[in-house]
């Protein structure tokens, strides 16, 4: 019961925090940037990459894009240069979705730990920088409403497969996972996502049962790949920062990876509108 109350009470400190900033822009740019180097920590840890070029990495890239996302969106230097950083983070994803379907580990030597933790870590929160002012515009609808579709997945996943699971998914990485969770919590985000398309504007109740379908399955595999990591690393957790739930990480992975996605849909229906 103790436990119990230590995780409600830490993860409540979580949201609060992050849904708070959420409505101030300088703050949701610091809260954003704060958690990802948070998470950057552990995952250098995990990774076992000892090393601060990835810090000096991820706060050029992050301030880069900052600046750009704020003030020059719509230029076509920043537009390519978005472009770019788009089609390789995505390209790395698919890679590290590759290396689960392998019963090998996943090879990290020097230059895949930097390319990981530019790529798949790093530009993941940038990309959710990009969401959260999408063109130019301050949009913490769209990247709180991501947020949601991630929480209602993990806990409806979580509910389904204890009480319902019973074909395991990866059972070489996460035993836990079931195939049975797994299509529960998509389907309640896809529920999930009509009640959104209510009460944030910006995107219909279309857009946003296409996103809830990219979290869900992007967001698994990102867990999924993380949990590899993890258990490469021999660790149940990624840190120890939140009680009872374990690390930052393991509360963003699935966000982390899917935001190039979620960026990437944005982004063609912008332009198909």
């Amino acid at each position: 019961m103790k436990e119990l109350a230590i995780r409600a009470v830490s993860g409540a400190i979580y949201v609060l925090l992050l849904v708070g900033s959420l409505y101030l822009q300088n703050t949701s740019i610091a809260i954003i940037g704060f958690f990802g180097v948070l998470c950057l920590a552990e995952f250098s840890k995990l990774i076992k990459l000892k090393s601060y070029i990835q810090y000096v990495i991820f706060v050029l890239l992050y301030s880069i894009f900052w600046y750009l996302c704020i003030y020059h969106n719509d230029a076509r230097g920043s537009n390519e240069a978005i472009q770019i950083l788009l089609v390789i983070t995505i390209f790395v994803n698919l890679i590290l979705i590759k290396d689960l379907f392998t019963e090998k580990k996943i090879p990290l030597f020097e230059s895949k730990r930097y390319i990981a933790t530019t790529f798949y870590l790093s530009s993941g929160f940038v990309f959710m920088l990009l969401i959260a002012n999408y063109r130019s515009t301050f949009t913490p609808l769209l990247l709180l409403g991501s947020f949601i579709l991630v929480w209602v997945n993990d806990s409806s996943a979580y509910l389904v497969g204890k009480n319902f699971g019973k074909q395991k998914l990866f059972p070489s990485i996460s035993p836990k996972k079931t195939v049975e969770g797994f299509l529960g919590g998509l389907f309640f985000a896809c529920v999930s996502s009509y009640f959104i398309s209510l009460y944030f504007e910006g995107l219909e109740f279309n857009s946003w049962l296409i996103l809830a379908i990219i979290v869900s399955v992007l967001g698994t595999f990102g867990d999924l790949i993380e949990s590899k990591f993890k258990r490469q690393a021999g660790v149940k957790d990624s840190g120890v920062i939140m009680p009872g739930h374990g690390g930052l990480l393991d509360r963003l992975d699935s966000v982390i990876f899917a935001a190039p996605f979620i960026y990437l849909f944005l982004r063609i229906i912008t332009y198909v509108s």
